[in-house]
């Protein structure tokens, strides 16, 4: 379309045409733009938010402690489940240095090009002097959290990049895009001894952008963005080590307090957005159906531990994520298979698979086991093996093997076997996949 100056009375050429440009705003009015690539309304890589996301993780407290996340406290820190407040209560008394941490006893499969979304809900004790607490998706070397330390309230993200945990506070005061203080774009003010619901989406490929801010009256409140790419200057690589983590919460006295104090955790979910494959390493174990290696189940009725894994204790961090067993029935009989969570194996040598894997068996024909949690069970008969393949779990990461940084022990997963025949001979192995 040709233009027509008035002031010169001339048509523009083609090298001079105008043209028209659509721009676009958020729910603030403003631009969408690279630093701001329409708001909320996508995810941390640009795209549109769609209806897939698969949730790794979701934690709620409805009758009783879900029993999802391990505590460590001092002797003057407890942490009590409340009914009628749907939450895990962390609370200390005023003694200097008296905390309660919790963190989730697995960490959360994050994959290259999606987008990595965690929610969290609590209630913060009101700000007192010497008194800190701190709500994230972080553990003892990385990741990123809200801290309010005293009255000072920060974003904060952690990194061991350096070989020494740094941690890199953004003061309220500095959040680039909401502070939340009335005079934002939302025209919000914070207050954490309100209920919250934080949010906090990664695009980490290593050197991507990690969005923070509050979920407030059903909108995304975008507070602030740690940009990486193009920006690292040392070292150079990666701005913290994984963004594979757990959910973690912290309370904990800097110095003696007046007043005990409670930090409220409620609900916390962890997805992957734009859907979840999981391509780890696939890893198998078991006795090899050759006669010195059966397992023989001495007493009928009785269960024996057929092989046992767990995450190997020096890489307690890994995710292991279980996927199919299978029981060879050797003699006449009816076998009942049970996958068991937290037994105590007995005799037995714990080894590792192999150099390349993160994880540890048992599978020793003298290992005896007590305790533990059924998790799913079945029966096998000598004359139908074939049905001895089974699938454990149509939830990709519902047996995904746990651990316990606060005691740097891990928990064990047991393939369980008895007969109604005595003496009866067995095989049977796991297969899972590691994905990191």
């Amino acid at each position: 379309m040709a233009q027509f100056r008035k002031d010169t009375h001339q048509y523009l050429n083609d090298g001079k045409t105008i043209f028209e440009v659509v721009m676009l705003a958020d729910q603030y009015g403003n631009l969408v733009g690279p630093s701001n690539p329409a708001g909320m309304s996508v995810d941390a890589f640009g795209r549109a938010r769609s209806s897939n996301p698969v949730t790794l993780f979701d934690s709620f407290n409805r009758y009783e402690d879900n029993g999802k996340f391990n505590y460590a406290n001092t002797a003057t820190g407890t942490h009590t489940f409340v009914s009628n407040t749907s939450s895990i209560d962390l609370e200390i008394d005023t003694t200097a240095s008296a905390y309660v941490y919790s963190e989730s006893k697995k960490v959360f499969a994050y994959q290259p090009g999606k987008s990595l979304q965690i929610l969290q809900t609590f209630v913060m004790n009101p700000a007192k002097d010497n008194l800190r607490q701190r709500v994230g998706y972080f553990d003892v070397d990385n990741g990123f959290f809200l801290e309010q330390d005293g009255s000072t309230v920060s974003f904060v993200k952690r990194s061991k990049v350096s070989g020494s945990v740094v941690d890199t506070k953004v003061l309220q005061d500095d959040w680039a895009i909401d502070k939340l203080d009335g005079t934002g774009p939302s025209l919000l003010t914070l207050n954490l001894e309100n209920p919250q619901i934080m949010f906090t989406d990664i695009e980490w490929l290593g050197v991507g952008s990690v969005r923070m801010g509050f979920v407030i009256n059903g909108q995304f409140i975008h507070c602030h963005t740690f940009h990486h790419s193009n920006l690292i200057t040392s070292p150079k690589g990666a701005y913290m080590q994984t963004a594979c983590l757990p959910v973690r919460n912290e309370i904990e006295n800097t110095d003696a307090t007046s007043t005990n104090s409670i930090l409220k955790t409620i609900c916390a979910t962890v997805i992957s957005e734009g859907g979840y494959e999981l391509s780890g390493k696939q890893k198998t174990i078991g006795n090899e159906p050759i006669a010195a290696s059966h397992r023989v189940l001495t007493a009928a009725g009785t269960y024996y531990p057929v092989v046992s894994i767990r995450i190997n204790p020096d890489k307690i961090n890994s995710i292991v994520v279980p996927k199919q067993l299978d029981v060879l029935p050797i003699n006449s009989g009816n076998y009942k298979w049970k996958l068991v969570k937290g037994a105590t194996i007995t005799g037995g040598v714990w080894a590792n698979v192999a150099s390349d894997s993160s994880v540890q068996y048992n599978s020793n024909n003298s290992a005896t086991m007590t305790g533990g949690t059924d998790l799913n069970a079945g029966y096998v008969t000598s004359t139908v093996q074939g049905a001895g393949s089974i699938q454990v779990s149509g939830d990709e990461f519902a047996y995904q093997l746990e651990r316990n940084t606060f005691t740097n022990t891990t928990t064990t997963l047991t393939l369980a076997i008895t007969c109604d025949t005595a003496t009866s001979n067995v095989c049977g192995q796991m297969l899972w996949e590691e994905v990191t």
